[in-house]
């Protein structure tokens, strides 16, 4: 089995700026599995800086070259290089990109698209929302009649500190009855409860990640304080951390994201334990090629996920993607690919075009 990988710098559409930071480039690593005729790949959802979680790209690919990668020479199953990888702590979303391009692997090993390889029940398509950025009010005004236009079935837009309570005044003028929630990406703390209480009158579906990123216990008191659902992204790195926040009442939403939970395997059983508590999840996004989004949108396709995530078409981000099939959105839905596995590959003249590094970590 070969493993390789490519390190590429894409240029986004406009900048997409968080609580955290701005992004004016997708810097992603893309992994590569060949073994006789099956070529599986998979995305690290590392960025160049760890301002959303601990890991960036050098450190996800120093533990897949020193760690990770050997754990998958013989082409394990998902679950067996979990085991195998348990004894690592923490470095999520390292693990992620190999046990994903195990998924990849053998769910085309066995011809079967990558949805019905999870043998879960199918629903068949992703609910698609969008994702806003921090930007001019009146732009993200634009944004939000655009996204209406395009039949979103709903519009979240970030928030920060200072950045809040006017703009949802304005939206609200705008458009009174829309789908809204808003994500503060753990940009307020616990002496900042009463504007974020304030938010109740906007009539929001949700308030996300509001407080600290490893946080449990001060969204549990917040949530008591408050009318609108909590809904945790950065606090939920495990199924065991889900399990916890829903029983300390901390959130009734969680925010999937396969890298930051450490792979599929975390995110359906994140997705079950929801069902089971009668809390709710859907599927958010980080920004990914479209590889990552094939992932992504494979996972929103089932039964379990209830809640519109953030899994917009390719061309929402990319003028140019690596992949050489894209998604498109009809009536606010968008279906993963037929094809064996994720049901895309990569486009070596566009990968070409973008790659500021390659390596092969073993043949």
């Amino acid at each position: 089995m070969k493993l390789s990988y490519h390190h590429l710098i894409i240029p986004m559409k406009s900048p997409f700026i968080t609580s955290f930071g701005s992004s004016s480039n997708k810097d992603v690593l893309v992994f590569q599995a060949n073994e006789g005729n099956i070529t599986a790949f998979s995305e690290s959802v590392t960025n160049e800086n760890p301002f959303y979680g601990p890991e960036d790209n050098y450190t996800a690919l120093y533990m897949i070259k020193s760690y990770l990668a050997d754990k998958i020479r013989d082409l394990p199953l998902p679950e067996e290089f979990n085991e195998r990888a348990r004894q690592i702590k923490g470095n999520n979303m390292a693990k992620a990109a190999m046990e994903m391009l195990l998924y990849d692997f053998h769910a085309k090993k066995e011809g079967a698209s990558l949805v019905k390889y999870f043998k879960k029940e199918i629903r068949g398509y992703a609910n698609a929302g969008v994702s806003l950025g921090i930007d001019d009010p009146n732009i993200t005004l634009k944004k939000i009649d655009d996204a209406i236009q395009r039949g979103y079935k709903r519009l979240k837009v970030k928030i920060k500190k200072g950045y809040d309570l006017e703009l949802l005044s304005k939206i609200r003028d705008t458009f009174p009855e829309i789908p809204l929630s808003v994500d503060a990406n753990s940009d307020y703390t616990k002496n900042d409860f009463q504007t974020i209480k304030s938010m109740d009158r906007y009539e929001l579906e949700y308030i996300e990640q509001p407080l600290y990123h490893d946080d449990l216990y001060y969204h549990a008191q917040l949530a008591k304080l408050i009318e609108t659902p909590l809904c945790l992204d950065e606090s939920i790195t495990s199924p065991e951390l889900a399990q916890n926040a829903i029983d300390m009442g901390a959130c009734s939403i969680i925010n999937i994201k396969p890298g930051r939970v450490g792979g599929l395997d975390s995110s359906l059983k994140i997705a079950e334990i929801a069902r089971n508590n009668n809390a709710h999840c859907w599927v958010g996004g980080m920004l990914e090629t479209g590889i990552g989004r094939a992932f992504n949108i494979s996972l929103a396709s089932l039964n379990q996920v209830d809640f519109p995530g953030d899994t917009s078409p390719n061309d929402r981000y990319f003028e140019h993607d690596i992949v050489n099939k894209t998604f498109s959105m009809e009536n606010g839905t968008i279906k993963p690919m037929d094809g064996p596995g994720i049901g895309v590959k990569i486009d070596p003249g566009t990968v070409k075009k973008f790659t500021v590094g390659e390596g092969v970590i073993f043949e």
